[in-house]
Parts: structure tokens; sequence; C-alpha cells
């Protein structure tokens, strides 16, 4: 792992981020490199917003990518719930991606700095975009809770909708979004035990459509939303790719890289290498920061 990780330990506002503070930054005279830099395309940058001379010196991914890594996290966040509900059609696992790695207090902030930016209500947002059961799950999400339950109980319940003759998501949905992570881990267990299937199997096999691919997320993240994160990564769409790095690189993105790195055997960082090129990838490995 590269030095400067540890000599900015101290300064670090989540020590599993990869973009921090650094103990060498000079904002006066960084300032004036990325002045010179832009200059070159923008006449008096000095005098212009930095997101206005990043749209006028850059384009397309390079330009999309430092855009998105200007804005403040909550901000973004809320910018990509956008994003997936913009134009035609729905971006489903985006979507999903972030309701189901997100705490249910970061996502009251998302809701409110959405209604800020964009003058809509998250909520309608998500109900005039979904339907059926995969409208109730996506906002139980959103609204999700810590409510005290009993593993047992809550076990033979899930098991009891997996054996009716159709499959009820209603209590996957109630159960899955009310209960904190520590006590969903040991329901999930027990379930296995149960039923004798993995639990993504078991509801591979009895859910269909937006609401099996929704609680086969939901259930992903709550075994290991850093798992999650890195099958993503693997895609190596540059959306998914940006996304997540975006999103992650000052929360925890040092666990998503380890995660990659043990679900593949190759470090994201050489798997960056292998599929983009040019400036766009130098700007996403200095966000990935290092080799694994």
């Amino acid at each position: 792992m590269d030095p400067d990780y540890f000599r900015s330990y101290d300064m670090c506002w989540g020590t599993l981020g990869t973009v921090r503070p650094s103990s060498i930054f000079h904002p006066d005279r960084d300032a004036i490199e990325i002045q010179a830099a832009l200059e070159k395309k923008v006449f008096n940058v000095i005098l212009q917003d930095l997101s206005a001379g990043v749209k006028k010196a850059l384009s397309g991914e390079l330009q999309s990518l430092l855009l998105e890594l200007l804005m403040p996290p909550l901000q973004y966040e809320a910018h990509r719930l956008q994003q997936a509900m913009a134009g035609i059609g729905t971006d489903e696992e985006t979507l999903l991606e972030i309701l189901c790695t997100r705490s249910g207090k970061r996502l009251r902030e998302i809701s409110a700095v959405y209604q800020q930016l964009f003058k809509k209500d998250l909520e309608k947002e998500l109900k005039g975009e979904t339907s059926g059961d995969f409208a109730k799950l996506v906002l139980a999400l959103l609204n999700k809770e810590d409510v005290a339950g009993v593993v047992r109980r809550d076990v033979e319940t899930l098991f009891a909708s997996l054996n009716a003759k159709k499959a009820d998501p209603g209590p996957w949905i109630d159960i899955l979004t009310s209960r904190d992570l520590s006590h969903l881990e040991k329901v999930l267990m027990g379930l296995e035990l149960e039923s004798g299937l993995m639990v993504d199997q078991a509801v591979e096999k009895r859910f269909t459509g937006d609401v099996q691919l929704g609680l086969s997320i939901l259930v992903q993240c709550i075994e290991g939303p850093y798992v999650y994160l890195a099958k993503r990564l693997t895609t190596m769409k540059a959306p998914i790719v940006q996304g997540i790095m975006v999103s992650h690189c000052e929360e925890d993105l040092l666990c998503i890289r380890a995660a990659f790195n043990k679900l593949t055997g190759t470090s994201l960082y050489t798997t960056l290498q292998n599929k983009f090129k040019g400036d766009y990838l130098h700007a996403l490995l200095a966000i990935c920061r290092s080799e694994d």
C-alpha cells in the first residue's frame, strides 16, 4: 500500500477511503496548477466557476468524471438517483445499489438534498418510476429503520412465505428493511439451515421479475456489501465503475478494492489498466490510488 496513505491517516475523515486530505496539500499552489492546466483551453478561467472551467476545457468521460468528483457526497448520490430515473426506462440496479448499501440515516439525508436540488420529493419520484411489489420494496428501502425482532420468528416467517403456493414477497420486504444488520445476518443464516438452500438460491427460485432482482441484491448487501459492489465493478462498464468509485472514494473504497481482489484474483488497479485508457484511465487510477 502506498506510503502516503499512512502519512495522511490522521488527517483522514474515513480511513477506508482512497481520496483523503494530504499532509503535503498546498491549496494556493494546487489552485495555480489547476488554473494553468485549464487555461490551455479556457480563457481567463480564474474568473470562472471550476465546474464551468471543466465543462469548457474537457469533454466526454473525463469531463463527466471530474464534474462528479466536484460534487459533495450527498449531492452526488442524489444526482445518481435522479439520473437512474431520467429519460425513458429506469436503471433499477443503480437505484437498488444506492438504496441497499446506504443506511436509513444516510438515505434521509440524500432525500433532503434531492429535494433541494431538483425541487421534487424523492419518494414520490420513486413511486412514479416503479410499481407493484418492486415499488413496495424500493419505498421500504428508502424509509428503512431498525425495529426490534426475534430471529427465530423472522426465520419462520420467511420460511413460511417460501413454502406458500405462491411465494409472498411482503414478509421479505418488511423484515429485510426493518432490522439491524447483525440481526439480519442471523436471520439469513437460520433460513439457510431451515430451507437447505442458500438464500439467494431460494429468492431466485421462488420470485420473479424486478422484485426478485431487488430481493437478491438486498440479500447480497446484507451478506456482504463490499462483495456486491466488487461484483458490480467486474462488469467494467464505465458508468458503473465511475459511479461506485466516486461514491465510495472518500469512505470505503479500500474495502471494495480488497473484495474485488479476493473475488477476481486481480487488483482493481490492474483491471482498470486493462480496460480503460488515456486521461480517463489516469483519473480512475488516481481515485483507486494504488495496487493491492
